[in-house]
């Protein structure tokens, strides 16, 4: 038996197997074998049969470890598997129907971003924080999120208090990270008052740690690696021009309606520069998206619009770190000085460089196959500057959207 749902703008087969039993076969079809993936598996099994029993709230999950370790892979096998027995599995004793509550599945960033939307709109509404918790829990008995990292000041505020009354809900929170939760928003702008949520999720998730050698994202197309289209490997070898055309014709299913003809294409209500659109094709220079006032939602929308992204003329990022002064609140990450300045360190191509790492993060989530045109070789897109730690995520994701070709 299997069914069809959709996660976030997504769709998919999902079979009524539970994680376990579905790691195992794919184990057998084109998976590597990691012993290093056994805890985190065995363990997201037993959750997901105590998500479906009708027993007390379950304990969550944080699994966290280097880029390419799967751990969005396994939590995507619990998510898939736990919506498939929303109807009820009568095979399995105690389950209960999940028709009045459902799973939900996102990237971090996307949660936050739909959290302030949601504040801007419950203007008079005494403890907002506390009313959007209860209503997200109204709805959702399990949350899923990819990505947990924290590097605004902003946001570390707000999950306290979210956080608080999504447990004390039920809520169950089964998340991935590259850092441990005591890390969480290390160095942070008054850090301390980020601690209480890190207590809450020492208390409300299981920590499993992904240590193994094994960079799945790498290994699993080592033997098709050598095949890659020219189109595709950097530094570039043919002109964007020639690289939107071979898109077109080899994505026909994109190729569904007439091309656009205008220079730009509205956004969150703002113009952006556009070079070409053919249906779900489009083509943007680095320069529109990554530079200037951009935030999440502007690539959340990107990608729930298009299927096939050109980026054209990204430069070298990173660089030289040096010091600057910023007014408190204005950047994430920093330490206060006595001034009601801060000090910050950060090379000068940093804060396009953080654009386009959350540029990458919406676009894998939404399964939006990225190109990217460049005169840099791939593994030199980023050297130097303050983000090395954040950016070998984006590396790692980077070279798996090459295979979706």
């Amino acid at each position: 038996m299997s069914l069809m749902v959709y996660y976030p703008d997504q769709q998919f087969t999902l079979s009524t197997m539970s994680p376990l039993q579905v790691y195992q076969q794919r184990l057998q079809q084109n998976i590597v074998d990691d012993p290093a993936q056994l805890q985190a598996i065995l363990a997201l099994d037993v959750l997901y049969q105590q998500c479906l029993s009708v027993s007390q709230n379950s304990r969550g999950l944080y699994l966290w470890g280097d880029v390419g370790r799967g751990k969005t892979f396994l939590m995507d096998l619990f998510y898939q598997s736990l919506c498939s027995q929303s109807l009820c599995d009568q095979n399995i004793p105690n389950s209960k129907p999940q028709a009045d509550k459902t799973v939900l599945r996102l990237h971090f960033h996307r949660f936050m971003a739909m959290v302030h939307q949601q504040l801007n709109q419950t203007s008079g509404i005494r403890d907002p924080l506390t009313y959007i918790a209860k209503q997200i829990a109204a709805k959702y008995s399990v949350i899923c999120f990819d990505e947990f990292f924290v590097a605004d000041i902003g946001d570390a505020i707000l999950l306290g208090r979210l956080f608080e009354t999504l447990f004390q809900s039920g809520v169950t929170l089964v998340a991935t990270s590259n850092v441990p939760i005591i890390d969480l928003y290390k160095n942070g702008l008054q850090r301390d008052r980020f601690l209480p949520t890190i207590d809450l999720l020492l208390q409300y998730t299981q920590s499993i740690h992904l240590d193994g050698q094994i960079d799945h994202r790498l290994h699993s197309r080592a033997a098709t690696s050598t095949t890659s289209a020219n189109w595709l490997t950097l530094p570039s070898t043919i002109t964007p021009q020639a690289v939107f055309t071979l898109l077109y014709q080899r994505y026909p299913q994109a190729n569904a309606s007439i091309a656009n003809t205008s220079d730009s294409i509205e956004i969150c209500q703002r113009a952006i520069a556009i070079e070409a659109q053919y249906g779900q094709l489009a083509w943007f220079e680095f320069s529109a998206l990554c530079q200037g006032p951009r935030s999440a939602l502007d690539y959340i929308e990107l990608a729930g619009r298009f299927s096939h992204v050109l980026l054209s003329n990204v430069p070298r990022l990173g660089g030289e770190v040096r010091s600057w002064i910023k007014a408190r609140g204005t950047e994430d990450g920093a330490l206060a000085t006595t001034t009601g300045e801060r000090q910050l360190a950060y090379a000068s191509e940093d804060d396009p460089a953080r654009r386009f790492i959350s540029l990458v993060d919406e676009l894998y989530d939404q399964k939006v196959m990225l190109i990217l045109y460049s005169d840099c070789n791939l593994e030199d897109l980023y050297v130097d500057g303050a983000l090395q730690f954040e950016f070998r995520r984006t590396y790692s994701r980077l070279i798996e959207m090459q295979q979706w070709a």
